[in-house]
């Protein structure tokens, strides 16, 4: 039976090889390989300063994603954490780069995948700060910037996301989507189904919108553990895999 498989929120980096090798066995199993398409609902990396920062590791993630877009459509939609990959990664990745919101047709049923970051009405600092830097002269001019200046400004940035969440209780309530900010989006691409990742809580959630039945599907992080959607004509599977242990 045909399917298509969805992922997010994996945060790679060079320090986590766990994440990384759980990565590598997903790229090199057979459900990958079997798929229909992959989309990448962002985040898949920690944190990206520019498609020039070409280390050994970005490398090795570019050829592991190529290896799939060799036999199958790979998309990619930016997260909070990398939205200044470009046309460069992507094409050395295989990629192929999806705007912010985009509805495609799931085995019948039109679904609105995102990152789902700009749902997170109720965390007013962060939207003004997602506003600023998705800026568009802002960005650009970000790109200038040398780059162990971007190295040191996606390292802040990090560091102050962790310890934001640490010492911040109520963020972990604000994080989460908005059910106002989903059912507008909804509305607006006529459609009552979606996708998207960024709060870190995997679940099928099943409400009602204007009277019809709508789902909204959440994927899961690959901190503790990789985190797989498996969607068919069936409906959804989340699944995890467990990281690889030597």
């Amino acid at each position: 039976m045909p399917y298509t498989l969805f992922i997010s929120d994996l945060h790679l980096s060079s320090d986590r090889e766990d994440i990384t090798a759980c990565f590598d066995a997903f790229v090199h199993s057979d459900e990958a390989r079997q798929a229909e398409a992959l989309y990448i609902l962002g985040d898949l990396f920690e944190y990206w300063v520019g498609d020039d920062d070409d280390t050994p590791f970005q490398r090795h993630i570019a050829a592991l994603i190529k290896r799939l877009a060799d036999t199958m459509p790979v998309y990619f939609i930016h997260g909070n954490r990398d939205f200044m990959i470009g046309q460069r990664y992507a094409r050395q990745s295989g990629m192929t780069l999806l705007p912010e919101q985009q509805v495609i047709d799931l085995y019948g049923t039109p679904t609105l995948i995102c990152h789902g970051d700009e749902w997170c009405t109720d965390d007013v600092e962060y939207q003004q700060y997602r506003a600023r830097i998705r800026d568009g002269w802002l960005s650009k001019v970000l790109r200038c910037l040398p780059l162990f200046v971007r190295r040191w400004l996606g390292n802040r940035i990090r560091q102050k996301s962790l310890a934001r969440q640490q010492h911040n209780p109520l963020d972990i309530m604000i994080m989460d989507v908005t059910p106002e900010a989903v059912a507008t989006d909804l509305r607006r691409h006529q459609v009552t189904q979606t996708i998207h990742g960024h709060t870190h809580r995997p679940a099928v959630h099943r409400f009602e919108l204007d009277g019809k039945p709508a789902v909204r599907v959440v994927l899961g992080d690959w901190y503790e553990q990789g985190s797989v959607l498996r969607v068919d004509n069936t409906g959804f599977a989340l699944q995890s895999r467990p990281f690889v242990t030597n």
